[in-house]
């Protein structure tokens, strides 16, 4: 696994954790993270509005809709707020299966995302181009004969084909039962994202792995089939804001929640 691990190129979940105010990053990521910013500096406040999108869905589906399962896909280094510490807070028997194929992500989330005694929570080495080994992997973990939750939080846009890309949303949620959801971001050129073009050039040429954005249109057909909640597919930082919050600025991430009829 060692040998797997790169220190010279910059790698997305070591820039994300970089932005998130981390310090699970190497010299490179946060040299290729501040240009970044340099050239879109509203990028923390993405990395920031869709890791609270992350807690506003996951404590809805568990308080709201009843989800005790969630597939989370593309896990990242782990923060504050992870999937399993939300859900179990709110429903301590709710089992997590956190997703990626990153070895420095494999080596903390063994060491940090621990469960709550009555769930579980466990981790899958596995790249969501490959969405049916993913499924046959997380039968056990899961009961795929109940719903279950399917998290690609910021993990589509490494899947530069669309089409290829709606391929895998659509064979993770053929394989969930009726009642489950799938939660995506996914960032955008539109929302006031037109800055993020020369970041993303940037980013493609000098960090791993290679990123594109998608149009509104786009994300929406990774739902087809799909029963998307309310407000429908918004700036992940307007999704179900908590009544009592002031409203945040808009970020060029789309954030949409949907349930499987």
């Amino acid at each position: 696994m060692v040998d797997r691990i790169r220190t010279d190129v910059a790698h997305n979940a070591r820039v994300w954790n970089h932005w998130l105010g981390g310090k699970d990053n190497y010299p490179v990521d946060r040299a290729v993270g501040d240009h970044v910013t340099a050239l879109f500096p509203s990028i923390g406040e993405v990395a920031r509005a869709d890791r609270a999108f992350l807690r506003r869905a996951v404590t809805h589906l568990t308080a709201e809709a009843g989800i005790r399962q969630f597939l989370d896909i593309g896990t990242g280094l782990p923060t504050a707020e992870n999937t399993h510490e939300v859900a179990q807070r709110i429903a301590p028997d709710a089992r997590i299966v956190y997703v990626d194929n990153d070895p420095i992500v494999l080596a903390h989330a063994r060491a940090l995302l621990t469960s709550a005694p009555e769930g579980a929570t466990s981790y899958l080495d596995a790249d969501a181009h490959h969405p049916r080994e993913i499924v046959r992997a997380v039968t056990g973990p899961l009961d795929l004969s109940r719903p279950v939750a399917v998290i690609l939080l910021g993990i589509l846009n490494f899947v530069l084909d669309t089409d290829q890309a709606r391929s895998i949303t659509r064979d993770l949620m053929a394989a969930m039962p009726s009642g489950s959801y799938l939660v995506i971001t996914h960032p955008t050129l539109e929302l006031g994202g037109e800055g993020n073009v020369d970041a993303m050039a940037f980013w493609n040429e000098n960090a791993t792995p290679p990123i594109t954005a998608r149009s509104g249109a786009e994300i929406r057909s990774f739902l087809e089939g799909l029963e998307i909640l309310e407000p429908g597919v918004v700036s992940c930082a307007h999704w179900r804001i908590e009544a009592d919050s002031a409203q945040p600025p808009m970020v060029a991430q789309y954030g949409a929640v949907a349930r499987k009829p």
